[in-house]
């Protein structure tokens, strides 16, 4: 009946991608469905429909004839204005059930996985249930069971990769926690001018200041479809895509999502989104590099271990051969911290610029060698000189360069408008960088967010500095992000330690 339709209205309000819908209070559906705030509400105009999360509106905001939709509501909704649509309450989701057991000690069985991921993948969860499913996960962690069911869970949800049978494909992963640590679009360069596959899809930022795909997205398209990111692989050999955009596992991005909003990243969910991830990209061989330092989100070479055991164990149970590299994470990788100051370092890496960060050059070369050899792009031992001749020679700029063409054509990343650079307050040795800080501080001054926000570092461990030099460099795009990073670093004297030259 045409009492139970209200019209639809675009009310512009970025809600963080969740979907919300609005109502008066007093309107005729909120009053005959007995809708409260923060209910999820069932959407349907024509033969399409959504779950959303009901906000409240009281006042004059809207008319009693219509529902606003946030902007994450009305793309998903693919609605127009001004068209009808009903209203009603979403069904229970059941798999929360498994959810609140494994917050009380109970473990995820197989099904238990299943129904989370898939009503998850579905748009069933509320931003409040999510958290409480990454919190369970965080909380206890997962054992390599759960891990494995979760992980399988992800990739049926999504589309997978076929790329023939006896074909190897190679990818790699960073697990994160140390700023400036941008080698995948070197390595996947490297790798691809040598006649090796790497359909490389990457996540955005979840606690760090910039994710591969925030940096790529400073340089060129990274929102390929399906199609079209096979068509770039098949082309050059590679990709450097956002994972999202190809629907791959596409329930890991719902969940990164309040992951980032949360601040955490838990051991399990993290191993079961890298392996869906490259198992739906259809990668046979993969190289995960782990960090491990004092501030890095591995601290010690005993989490390091049992996590590339799981890794490894989840890996082989989904049919990856994985390898794992232990690295230094003592401190930043790059110059730059921040999704536009990282893409002009990889920039000078590839032009083999004189000035480039000689630790991301090293780092790069290194993962590169093991996926060549990985690959059988070459014998055993001989991934290194292979990788080094291609940086030299101009290969790898040319088939990055190839690559940025065929995703859409290749930009210039932006310059922030605001900098501020922070002083040595004494003279003596850089004696420790505090990674976690550093990331922090990158974003409070707007990254990734405003991708040419972040640090540019101008020391590393070791350098001895006098009073009054440059230790780094803030950029903003606004003043007052600026000023609020500048309140930040004069309020944690612990993001750097300088101390005393020892005779």
């Amino acid at each position: 009946m045409e009492k139970h339709f209200l019209t639809l209205t675009r009310l512009g309000i970025d809600t963080h991608q969740e979907p919300v819908v609005y109502m008066r209070e007093d309107c005729h559906v909120c009053r005959s469905e007995g809708f409260n705030a923060q209910g999820r509400v069932q959407i349907c105009a024509g033969d399409r429909s959504i779950i959303a999360t009901l906000d409240i509106v009281k006042g004059d905001l809207l008319s009693h004839q219509k529902a606003g939709l946030s902007e994450a509501a009305w793309l998903l909704l693919k609605a127009a204005e001004g068209e009808k649509a009903t209203f009603r309450h979403a069904p229970a989701v059941d798999s929360m059930s498994y959810v609140r057991g494994k917050l009380y000690g109970k473990a995820f069985t197989e099904r238990g996985a299943n129904d989370i991921i898939r009503d998850i993948s579905a748009g069933r969860y509320s931003d409040i249930q999510l958290s409480a499913y990454v919190t369970a996960c965080a909380a206890s962690n997962l054992s390599l069971d759960e891990t494995i069911h979760i992980t399988r869970a992800m990739v049926d949800v999504g589309r997978h990769i076929k790329w023939g049978p006896g074909r190897i494909i190679v990818d790699k992963h960073c697990v994160g926690g140390l700023p400036g640590n941008r080698t995948t679009p070197i390595v996947v360069a490297i790798v691809a001018a040598n006649g090796l596959t790497m359909p490389k899809t990457s996540s955005r930022a979840i606690t760090s200041p910039a994710g591969t795909a925030d940096t790529m997205e400073t340089l060129t398209e990274v929102n390929l479809d399906f199609d079209r990111m096979r068509d770039v692989v098949d082309q050059h050999g590679g990709c450097l895509a956002w994972g999202g955009s190809v629907s791959l596992s596409p329930s890991d991005d719902i969940i990164i999502r309040v992951e980032r909003a949360l601040d955490l990243d838990s051991e399990g969910q993290l191993v079961a989104s890298v392996i869906s991830k490259k198992v739906a990209a259809g990668s046979t061989h993969v190289l995960i590099d782990i960090p491990v330092g004092p501030t890095a989100k591995v601290r010690s070479a005993e989490l390091a271990e049992r996590l590339a055991m799981q890794l490894t164990s989840t890996g082989a149970a989904l049919g990856l051969t994985v390898r794992t590299m232990l690295t230094d994470g003592s401190q930043p990788v790059g110059v730059g911290i921040g999704p536009a100051l990282e893409a002009r370092d990889l920039l000078a890496v590839l032009q083999n610029q004189p000035e480039s960060s000689q630790e991301l050059r090293r780092r790069a070369l290194a993962l590169a060698a093991v996926l060549l050899e990985m690959g059988e792009a070459c014998e055993v031992g001989g991934g290194m000189a292979l990788a080094v001749r291609t940086l030299a020679s101009g290969l790898a700029w040319q088939k990055f360069q190839a690559i940025c063409d065929a995703q859409g054509g290749m930009k210039i990343p932006p310059v922030a408008a605001h900098t501020r650079t922070l002083l040595a307050p004494r003279r003596g040795v850089v004696a420790m960088l505090n990674n976690r800080v550093i990331s922090r501080l990158a974003s409070l001054a707007g990254a990734p967010n405003a991708p040419a926000a972040g640090i540019s570092m101008h020391v590393r461990l070791g350098d001895v500095v006098d009073l009054g030099q440059p230790l780094m460099t803030l950029h903003a795009e606004a003043i007052g992000e600026l000023e609020y990073a500048l309140d930040f670093y004069h309020s944690h004297p612990q993001i750097l330690h300088i101390e005393e030259e020892v005779a």
